[in-house]
């Protein structure tokens, strides 16, 4: 993608984690859309689902792809260091696939305006767009988020990992953080920096939509149904249930 070329209709994606039923509706929802270029911000097939079947519609659309932290660990970590969500992947990817995501870069500076990440701009495993306080992620304040940027000075910037979708204005840099959301997991929990739970309380596939007007650049949050059942009984069938709650409610907490 070349450094000035100037978008009007941007689709952001983040976050499949395999779930290609997921991906499909996200797929329909933008026929109709007809964004210039979808941008996908990484963590594509880790996961309990269908990390092939996800992998080769990604191949497929040319679609510029941030290189997320679970693409980094299926690619470069030995697999009995893996967790079961990126051994999952890993066991079953076809070397095609492997290639490809090997392809993916871990940021793209999509245009003069728009830069991508999959955390921070420096650090794929670090959140941007939340804060760990407690058991759960929190909004930072400015003060905290102008220096998470790390001196990126695009006036915008996407990002995923989180799984929790926010646009967060910038009023000393003029800046706007855009994080769509997860395509493919609604919650989970995670140990890193303390144990903590992000749950966007619905099991809907999550995008969004970028469009420059003559007043600037508007958001959309794209909230789409699926067969989100299919992919609980999925996970359940490869012994992951507390994927399978997630999948199904849009919460994480104790199975029932």
């Amino acid at each position: 993608m070349q450094m000035g070329q100037s978008f009007m209709k941007i689709a952001v994606v983040s976050d499949i984690h395999g779930n290609v039923l997921a991906l499909e509706a996200v797929l329909a929802d933008l026929t109709g859309e007809a964004p210039d270029v979808v941008v996908n911000l990484g963590d594509c097939v880790s996961g309990p689902l269908w990390p092939e079947e996800t992998a080769a519609i990604l191949r497929e659309t040319r679609w510029p792809t941030v290189r997320g932290n679970h693409d980094r660990i299926v690619l470069e970590s030995p697999k009995e260091k893996m967790g079961p969500t990126d051994s999952f992947a890993a066991d079953r990817l076809s070397r095609q696939s492997l290639d490809w995501l090997k392809t993916t870069q871990p940021t793209i500076r999509l245009s003069d305006d728009v830069f991508l990440c999959h955390g921070t701009p420096d650090n794929d495993d670090r959140y941007l767009t939340e804060k760990v306080e407690g058991p759960k992620g929190h909004l930072p304040d400015e003060e905290t988020l102008i220096a998470e940027l790390m001196g990126e000075s695009s006036s915008i910037i996407c990002c995923g990992h989180t799984h929790i979708p926010r646009v967060i204005h910038l009023h000393e840099s003029g800046q706007t953080i855009l994080n769509p959301g997860s395509v493919g997991l609604p919650s989970y929990e995670d140990d890193h920096p303390n144990r903590h739970t992000m749950e966007v309380g619905s099991p809907h596939a999550r995008y969004a939509l970028m469009t420059k007007g003559t007043s600037g650049w508007s958001f959309q949050e794209k909230i789409l149904p699926y067969d989100w059942e299919a992919a609980a009984l999925e996970a359940e069938k490869n012994k992951r249930p507390g994927w399978g709650r997630s999948l199904r409610r849009g919460f994480y907490g104790p199975l029932s």
